[in-house]
């Protein structure tokens, strides 16, 4: 019996050895398509663009024979001409950024449709009632952070699961936040399992800390509780939650509502953990994709100088305009906001009809908010900027970006 086992096992790895042997020349071909299409492209442009310098050189030339010689040749130039001398280096830039922001805002357009509209027929909670599982003594500003960016966002109700020691200190930042000190308890998992079916969304990590007890309540409360999974509602996991996930990943392997939102060193440990073997850092975005698939296509978030969103099938990026300030706290803004765009998302009747997974379009909404959030911020303050000047800029950001 245990030879017949050490020969499938064996089987298997080969097997599964082949399927990734293949899975690599297919990605590898497919780059190979792209160049080679890309170059084509690039090259009909640069012809057009010497075409144009030189249309441009023959006209100014005679503007010039028939200038004065103390007038200045672009003064006398005719206005359509001056544009025409076009540098095929700038042909190459403007294609390579173009065909890249195409992709941007077809994603960013359909974030639009998500968001709902403000009406007085609506009843309180039905634009998004948000649970945050985390909050212990030594961090309170972390689901502080998450629940109140949720509600700038939009939410209705913020609900903060925390220890009983953190629960007093969040209280006190804002009255606005439901806070349950419930986290530490005997019978935690009851407390919380007893709210999930009153919620559109939950996002688990932001101040959970890392020991066993709170772990363990959080990975049945909120990461793999059956009301959340049975009422089908979208799990952000931040923070502390990822080293539960990377412990565990089954806690969220395969649930396709789950995002995940780790930062470089998360993402290097989680990556690790499921492949069992270095990350290549010079190619994240096929990092990211392979992570996403691996967890069964969870959503995957990884910040950075750009944020790269993959859901397995296809990579994002976001590279909305930010700032070199990057201060504690802005990743809980992220994880709360998207918290309440997932539910949107999925909620949106638009969506039903679109190929883009609505998991992928919350994330970049919300990782455009948080980044010109930033970059808003800084404008005004600085290197001084922190987290609470972020979240100040939440409502006029959301304007411009998602209601103009």
């Amino acid at each position: 019996m245990e030879k017949m086992m050490e020969q499938f096992l064996e089987q298997s790895a080969q097997a599964e050895e082949n399927f990734y042997r293949l899975e690599e020349q297919r990605l590898q071909a497919d780059d190979h398509r792209r160049e080679t299409e890309h170059a084509r492209e690039l090259h009909m442009l640069q012809m057009l663009g010497q075409m144009f310098s030189s249309m441009s050189s023959a006209r100014v030339a005679g503007s010039t024979a028939a200038a004065s010689p103390t007038e200045p040749v672009a003064e006398r130039r005719p206005s359509g001409i001056r544009y025409l001398g076009v540098n095929p280096r700038a042909f190459e830039r403007y294609f390579t950024l173009g065909s890249h922001r195409g992709m941007d805002e077809d994603v960013f357009s359909l974030v639009k449709t998500i968001v709902p509209p403000l009406t007085s027929k609506k009843h309180k909670g039905q634009d998004g009632r948000i649970g945050i599982i985390g909050g212990c003594q030594d961090y309170t500003g972390a689901p502080y952070f998450a629940a109140i960016s949720a509600l700038k966002v939009g939410a209705d109700l913020s609900h903060v699961f925390c220890t009983k020691d953190a629960a007093t200190v969040i209280k006190s930042y804002s009255p606005e936040l439901i806070v349950h000190p419930v986290l530490d308890s005997p019978n935690a998992v009851e407390e919380i399992e007893k709210w999930l079916p009153r919620l559109h969304a939950v996002v688990v990590g932001p101040g959970l800390g890392r020991e066993d007890v709170l772990l363990k309540t959080a990975k049945a409360g909120g990461v793999c509780s059956r009301h959340s999974k049975a009422r089908d509602i979208p799990v952000v996991i931040d923070a502390d939650g990822l080293w539960l996930v990377t412990q565990q990943p089954s806690v969220i392997q395969g649930y396709q509502k789950g995002i995940l939102t780790p930062n470089f060193m998360e993402f290097t440990r989680l990556y690790e953990a499921l492949h069992h073997e270095p990350m290549n850092a010079s190619d994240r975005q096929r990092s990211v994709l392979q992570l996403s698939g691996a967890m069964g296509n969870v959503t995957v978030v990884l910040k950075g100088e750009q944020d790269l969103i993959s859901d397995g099938s296809k990579v994002y990026s976001c590279s909305v305009e930010g700032s070199g300030r990057r201060c504690g706290g802005q990743g809980d803004l992220l994880s709360g906001s998207l918290g309440v765009l997932a539910h949107w998302a999925y909620a949106a009747s638009e969506m039903r009809a679109r190929s883009v997974n609505p998991s992928v379009v919350a994330a970049f909404g919300a990782c455009s908010l948080t980044r010109w959030c930033n970059s808003q911020a800084f404008q005004q303050h600085g290197r001084s900027t922190t987290t609470t000047d972020m979240i100040q800029e939440i409502g006029p950001v959301f304007r411009k970006l998602f209601e103009s």
